[in-house]
């Protein structure tokens, strides 16, 4: 990881950090999980209640008021509740996406999850993409989560992103690798 961090990132990593300690803690691990997923599909969704987090000109009671509100109607657990109350208070509530998002890969990290980006030159079957899954899984000693995508102008082949480790066999980039050694001839 990068040491300049902004300050955004940092300060997003030490409040997903804290509320994952925290419900730890009280065995609630689960169920912010759920409910942070959940309140991210309701942000995804509602571009009125994206519009209202991210506005820095609302007032603190304004705030609480409608986080008690959709606390109460999507039943958020107690830790999380007073985890958005806190942001509030400190006027942080706009980095609560970035902040969940953190969250949730500490979560995929405690069930040793790891994140991987594949992409293919064609649509594969679900048969394929599950056996692919196990044997990387298997080689990497980590359940593997993929994000799965179609590019047609790889012409052929996959990319694999693990992390900072890259497997590109698309005949794009093995065409792009020929095109640069004939220029440099």
């Amino acid at each position: 990881m990068s040491t300049n961090k902004s300050f955004s990132t940092e300060t997003s990593e030490r409040y997903s950090r804290a509320l994952f300690e925290v419900s730890k803690e009280s065995s609630e691990l689960d169920k912010v999980e759920n409910d942070i997923k959940n309140f991210q599909l309701l942000l995804g969704s509602s571009l009125e209640i994206k519009n209202f987090i991210k506005d820095p000109t609302q007032s603190i009671s304004q705030q609480t008021k409608v986080i008690n509100l959709l606390a109460d109607k999507l039943i958020f657990s107690k830790n999380l509740k007073n985890f958005f109350l806190l942001l509030i208070e400190k006027r942080r509530i706009f980095f609560v996406n970035k902040i969940f998002k953190s969250f949730l890969k500490l979560c995929s990290k405690k069930r040793g999850e790891m994140e991987a980006s594949l992409i293919s030159s064609k649509d594969l079957s679900k048969i394929e993409l599950d056996k692919i899954n196990k044997e990387l899984s298997e080689a990497m000693g980590s359940i593997l989560k993929f994000d799965y995508k179609v590019d047609k102008e790889l012409i052929g082949g996959l990319k694999l992103q693990l992390g900072s480790f890259m497997i590109d066999t698309s005949l794009k980039s093995k065409l792009k690798k020929y095109e640069q050694a004939m220029l440099e001839n």
